[in-house]
């Protein structure tokens, strides 16, 4: 084959195509418009790059859709060519994430857009999705906005903010009741709630289960509670080898209680060991800490939540 008919091969057929193809199902809940999750049992793969990229977020694996058929059906170059070449008439029935409209503000930068949303407050939407949804007590919902970590986001969600090293806003993660994604423009590092200078750093995967954690402990005094909004960039792995090397640092993995938890844990067992730290693993019950959180509220065994000053 030439060389020009692989590259109109590369554009006719998406990894969506070769993922479905292959029995994987997109998981719609988890997915953004820059990085939609295909799952096939304990498999999950993330397409990227608008459908022309993916990775394993099990392994190392990544790549364009070549590498992809060859990954998934173990073969050459040459054979990939023919299974990608049998998908060119295969249109896949859920390769698109559809965003829910909103309004968004053109041409402004990450800062201006993120200060311009106010605080949530008493019985704003914010307020009410956090205490009802997600089941935090008020105590660590205000002090999360004292902390200036949360902005009120469109449709009663929730902006948790993610900085640099400078302690800049650069993104959000935003969840709200029937939205999750993260902000548009905006980069990944880690969102932190907690004691500045804290020796002890639990690590989650969303900032409604670090805030989770954070209320199941009762705020522990000397924890600096973060999450890397579910990625894992170089700006995140260079934030957390910070925190990690810090004077009498423990880092602890308390993300998911499943496979890709077990993922994420290995990784920042090896950032420990790299930064010669101590390393604790630290699994919810349920799947996640705020699934965790609302079951004891169910079984009325919140602690009581002492307010929360924050250096």
């Amino acid at each position: 084959m030439e060389k020009n008919d692989i590259e109109v091969l590369r554009t006719r057929v998406g990894c969506a195509a070769v993922l479905e193809h292959e029995g994987f199902a997109m998981d719609r809940k988890e997915s953004t418009r820059r990085a939609v999750k295909f799952r096939r049992d304990d498999e999950i793969i993330i397409v990227i790059h608008d459908d022309r990229g993916w990775f394993d977020a099990r392994s190392d694996a990544k790549g364009d859709v070549f590498a992809l058929a060859s990954y998934l059906h173990g073969v050459g170059f040459a054979e990939t060519l023919a299974v990608v070449g049998d998908l060119v008439a295969f249109q896949p029935t859920t390769s698109t994430w559809e965003k829910p409209v909103r309004q968004t503000q053109i041409g402004a930068s990450v800062a201006d857009r993120w200060n311009h949303r106010k605080r949530p407050w008493r019985a704003s939407a914010t307020w009410s999705y956090l205490r009802q949804n997600r089941a935090l007590p008020w105590q660590v919902i205000s002090a999360a906005i004292d902390a200036d970590v949360l902005r009120e986001g469109p449709y009663g969600s929730m902006w948790a903010k993610h900085v640099d090293g400078a302690g800049a806003v650069i993104g959000w993660e935003e969840r709200g009741p029937d939205w999750r994604g993260f902000s548009t423009g905006g980069a990944k590092a880690l969102f932190q709630f907690g004691m500045n200078g804290a020796r002890r750093i639990c690590v989650t995967e969303a900032a409604i289960d670090a805030l989770s954690l954070a209320a199941i402990e009762q705020t522990s005094s000397g924890t600096l509670y973060v999450s890397t909004g579910g990625g894992w960039s170089p700006l995140t792995a260079l934030a957390l080898e910070n925190l990690a090397s810090g004077e009498g640092a423990w880092l602890v993995a308390a993300t998911d209680n499943n496979v890709q938890g077990e993922v994420f844990a290995d990784r920042l067992r090896q950032t420990a060991g790299c930064a010669g730290c101590d390393f604790l693993r630290l699994r919810p019950r349920c799947e996640d800490w705020n699934e965790e959180l609302k079951e004891m509220r169910e079984r009325g065994e919140l602690p009581h939540t002492r307010p929360t000053h924050l250096g």
